[in-house]
This record gives structure tokens, C-alpha cells and sequence, in this order.
């Protein structure tokens, strides 16, 4: 049986990062001492259209948590094939809407409220861990390019690097929401007693970076006495990240948090992939983040790098990814 650590952790995230960064936490760690902080701004898929058809928050990383967070492996397994339901047999206007997302919003409605829905279903599913909005506001992201361009909702900044004539040179270099986004006070609170505040890995400016600008977010992490933990992208994202190495995403993070004096621990992975691998991400427009120490060490002194084997080749998927329990591990024990 695993030793379980006993550290109030808080997790800030979004997409299948998020999700396996929670998956390994759960293994490791006292779940009840879990707090998992999620997006609110999701444009797309089911989300997004019951998004705007039911004026709920966008349920789908609200799902993943939930999922990541299940104890029992046998749950977990079919909760997911249920969760991840897309309707397809059914005609009408459920049809790919994923059943989990359904759930989500059903459970909002009979509980009239986004933090009381959640917690019905994390009772219904025996979710100990903690899952909550970063924000309960209604809002859309916005990112605008070096060249002028705004870009407007998480799912088109998303997906840029796929658009004909797209140019990557054409990079981000903002990002904003289209109105204020207030805080859910209980986050605030979790951020105030936690011993670790995490930002899982993740789409930098669609899934990592916006948390800071909802209002009040940054002021409570930096005044709290919390160890900041930043999990480092394995790889590149076209049409967001495109050439950057570390000390790239460590600017965009110290810019948006406001602050170079905090020290920070990155996490970051030294296991080597096969050439054959890489190449096909190459392919497809993604590099190996490039983990350049020195740079890092010249122009952010209070940063500590900590490189461990947190990356893994799933070769059914096909896919690179975090090793869940070797970066809860790494994170665990900072």
C-alpha cells in the first residue's frame, strides 16, 4: 500500500492535464485535502453549447476532475465510458452532447446553484476532494496577437494554429476577458490555507493563464504562504507556444501573476522519447519544450528547476503525456 501525504494541495487547471495531474495527486496524497480550481470559460463542444442553451458554466473540466478524482478504479473506469458518452444514437438536440457534461448541468439546475451541483455530484460519485469555479461570472476570453488581431473565445484560440494562412509568427501577446470575472470567495480560501498551489500542465493561455486574471486570484496566491509549483509543458502547442522554451512560459507567468520576487519550483521532465516520436509531433507542429537552466537562472533568480521523468509515451494512444504518479510524486515532495 502507497504512503499517502497529508498536504493541503491546490490545483489551478483545465483539459487532460489537469486530469492526470489530479489522477496521480488522488494516489498520493489525502484526497479530502484536494482542492481542484476550474476553467470558466470554455467556448466549445458540448460545454460550450449548453454554455449558451442553458446558461450553466461550461461542465467539461468540471467532469474531467470529478473523474480524476473517483478512489474506487472500477468506478472511475465506467463512470468515464458513461461520462464520455457522446449520444450519438439519439436524434434531437441532445445529440453529442457528452452525458457527463448532461449530468453536470442537470444537477446545477435541481440545485439551483454551480457550487451546490458540484457538490451533489461529487456525493453521488463519493468525490472527497474539493472541485470548484474559479469563478462563477459569465465571460469570454480574449487574445490579442502581436500584429493587432483579437482573437475572441477559448475555442478559436484554441484552434488558431489551424486556420488557413495562419502565421506563426503572429503570436500571442495578451490575453483578457470580455468583462470582469469575479472570484469564488471559496477559493480564496483554499488558496489562504494551502501548503502547495499548483498550475497543472496545460494550454498556457487557454487553460493556465487566464485563472489570473479573474479578479483577486493573484492577490491571494501571492500573499499566501504556499510553495508555488509550476508543472512545465511537455511539448508545444501550434498557435500558442509555438519555439517556446522554459524561460518563455516562466515570462508569460510572472507577467500575468504580477510579481518576479515570488520563488516558484518548476517541474520539468528529462525523459528522453524516442527520435521516432518526436519527429511525428514535430509533424504536426510540436517540439519538446527546450528546458534552457541558464537562461532561466539569469533572468529569474528565485526560480528552481527540478527535472524529473514526469513524461511517458502512452504507446496504445500513441500520445505523450504526464506519468500521473511520478509528477504527484515530484510535487509531493518539493
Amino acid at each position: 500500500m502507497k504512503i499517502k501525504y497529508k498536504q493541503k494541495i491546490v490545483t489551478f487547471g483545465g483539459g487532460t492535464g489537469h486530469f492526470h495531474l489530479l489522477n496521480g495527486l488522488r494516489e498520493l496524497n489525502e484526497t479530502s485535502l484536494i482542492s481542484a480550481v476550474v476553467s470558466c470559460w470554455d467556448s466549445g463542444g458540448s460545454s460550450g453549447r449548453l454554455r449558451t442553451e442553458l446558461g450553466v458554466l461550461p461542465p467539461g473540466d468540471i467532469r474531467r476532475c470529478l473523474l480524476a478524482l473517483m478512489e474506487d478504479p472500477e468506478q472511475q473506469r465506467v463512470a468515464q465510458r458513461l461520462f464520455d458518452d457522446r449520444l450519438q444514437d439519439l436524434n434531437g438536440p441532445l445529440k453529442g452532447h457528452s452525458f457527463g457534461n448532461l449530468l453536470t448541468a442537470r444537477l446545477d439546475n435541481i440545485y439551483k446553484g454551480q457550487d451546490r451541483g458540484i457538490d451533489s455530484e461529487r456525493a453521488l460519485f463519493r468525490v472527497k476532494a474539493k472541485i470548484m469555479p474559479v469563478s462563477v461570472s459569465d465571460v469570454n476570453l480574449v487574445a490579442e496577437t502581436l500584429r493587432g488581431v483579437k482573437v475572441v473565445g477559448e475555442t478559436h484560440i484554441d484552434l488558431r494554429g489551424n486556420e488557413k494562412g495562419y502565421d506563426p509568427q503572429d503570436k500571442i501577446v495578451r490575453i483578457y476577458f470580455d468583462t470582469r470575472a469575479d472570484v469564488n470567495p471559496q477559493v480564496l480560501g483554499a488558496v489562504k490555507n494551502a501548503d502547495k498551489i499548483v498550475f497543472a500542465p496545460g494550454d498556457l493561455y487557454t487553460s493556465i493563464l487566464p485563472h489570473l486574471l479573474v479578479e483577486g486570484v493573484k492577490e491571494a496566491i501571492l500573499q499566501s504562504k504556499a510553495k508555488l509549483v509550476f508543472v512545465l509543458n511537455l511539448c508545444t502547442k501550434k498557435g500558442e507556444t509555438e519555439y517556446y522554451r522554459a524561460s518563455d512560459y516562466l515570462k508569460a507567468l510572472l507577467f500575468y501573476l504580477d510579481q518576479t520576487k515570488r520563488k516558484i519550483t518548476v517541474i520539468a521532465n528529462d525523459r528522453r522519447f524516442d527520435p521516432e516520436v518526436v519527429e511525428i509531433y514535430k509533424g504536426v507542429g510540436q517540439e519538446l519544450v527546450s528546458v534552457d537552466e541558464k537562461e532561466c537562472d539569469k533572468l529569474f533568480p528565485n526560480i528552481e528547476i527540478i527535472k524529473a521523468k514526469v513524461g511517458k509515451y502512452f504507446s496504445k494512444e500513441h500520445l505523450i503525456r504526464h506519468d500521473s504518479e511520478n509528477l504527484a510524486e515530484a510535487i509531493l515532495s518539493v
